[in-house]
């Protein structure tokens, strides 16, 4: 079982997603360049996005080179400033993660960590604390510490977050987590021409006989209508979770609600590019390949007879939807939910599937689960 969502989202001017150079990201698609926001930038919206987090009813992981620090922080006081506290804390994350980086104190690379998982670290740190003081009895204490660890949080986690966006450890792959939501970056629905900002600032405190700004600069932005494509796997995200059904159940939801709320915060100080998206499409499906509807706008779409993107780009989805649906059928779709921001929008195919609020789009998508995980326990 499947749950796939299709946004249309217009933002105004903004600079959401910056590459190298300091520009929006972009890329070609269908001939021409089109404004892109980068999957990576996405997901981090998501998992940071309040509403993850008070839904889901759980911490989400940290993604940290400061692991010492953090283990630190959690033991008892007197272990954490005992003499030898930092020796003993990078032996034991060089032993069950990773190496560490020349100042000692940081991980070589990133880690995607919960903190349900670093409170049972430290809790087996101070278990055995004697031993591992021991510098003789340390070695060999750290090495069956790292088994017993690895084996517990193995194929599991606690934080929502990285039950769905998955971890990778290539030092330790034991603890390597399959993702259970792939999420596309986002790419405008129509031709975009990057544009550039030309700005001064004044010295408040500038004497009168100099004249010219304090400072100048310049700063790349567009403006784009995006289409946005996610699909969450949810037997991969309830095996995440170690099985568990409700935590899975609040982590759809808290999920759904979130990619809606999610806007990448860079530049935002600047532009305050905070819209929402005009049409939300989410499908529940049992089986069958997934239905990407980017090629709806492979011929890049243009404006309406009165101007603006987001009609033109309705459209052109809701014809592929029907063609799509056409060709290879609906006997997957187990529950298809449309909620509209802008009012008139063109829907034809997907006319029948409107719900008028966010809590009646949310619901039908999370009933579907509920109603197809009743029917897969009555049926054992």
């Amino acid at each position: 079982m499947f749950v796939e969502l299709h946004f249309i989202q217009s933002f105004a001017p903004a600079n959401l997603n910056r590459d190298d150079t300091n520009n929006p990201k972009d890329c070609e698609f269908g001939g021409v360049r089109r404004a892109r926001i980068s999957s990576q930038a996405l997901k981090r919206a998501i998992r940071q996005e309040p509403s993850f987090a008070e839904i889901t009813q759980r911490q989400p992981g940290m993604r940290t080179k400061w692991m010492v620090e953090q283990l630190q922080k959690r033991l008892p006081h007197d272990m954490a400033e005992a003499e030898g506290a930092a020796t003993i804390l990078g032996e034991f994350v060089t032993s069950f993660a990773s190496k560490l980086d020349k100042d000692g104190q940081r991980t070589a690379v990133l880690l995607y960590l919960s903190p349900a998982e670093l409170a049972r670290m430290s809790e087996e740190l101070a278990a055995q604390w004697p031993v591992l003081t021991d510098p003789k009895q340390r070695g060999k204490a750290l090495i069956e510490m790292t088994k017993g660890l690895t084996k517990e949080f193995k194929g599991r986690t606690s934080a929502p977050d990285i039950a769905l966006f998955g971890r990778m450890l290539a030092e330790h792959p034991d603890l390597n987590l399959d993702a259970a939501c792939q999420v596309a970056h986002a790419i405008s629905t129509h031709r975009v021409a990057m544009e550039m900002d030309f700005y001064t600032a004044v010295d408040d405190l500038q004497k009168e006989e100099t004249s010219g700004a304090g400072m100048m600069g310049f700063t790349g932005y567009n403006s784009a209508c995006f289409y946005r494509y996610a699909r969450l796997d949810w037997p991969q995200l309830l095996k995440n979770l170690g099985g568990d059904a409700d935590s899975a159940m609040m982590t759809v939801h808290g999920f759904l609600e979130a990619s809606v709320a999610a806007v990448p915060s860079a530049k935002q100080n600047s532009f305050a590019a905070h819209n929402p998206p005009s049409l939300l499409l989410g499908a529940v499906r049992q089986g069958g390949m997934g239905w990407s509807l980017a090629n709806a706008f492979e011929t890049p779409v243009r404006p309406g007879r009165d101007g603006g993107y987001v009609a033109a780009s309705v459209k052109a989805l809701d014809h592929y939807w029907q063609r799509l649906t056409t060709v290879y059928g609906e006997r997957s779709l187990a529950q298809t939910a449309v909620l509209e921001l802008d009012e008139g929008l063109p829907l034809s195919a997907l006319a029948k599937h409107r719900v008028a609020t966010l809590d009646e789009w949310t619901s039908a998508l999370v009933g579907a689960i509920h109603r197809a995980q009743a029917a897969q326990g009555a049926s054992v």
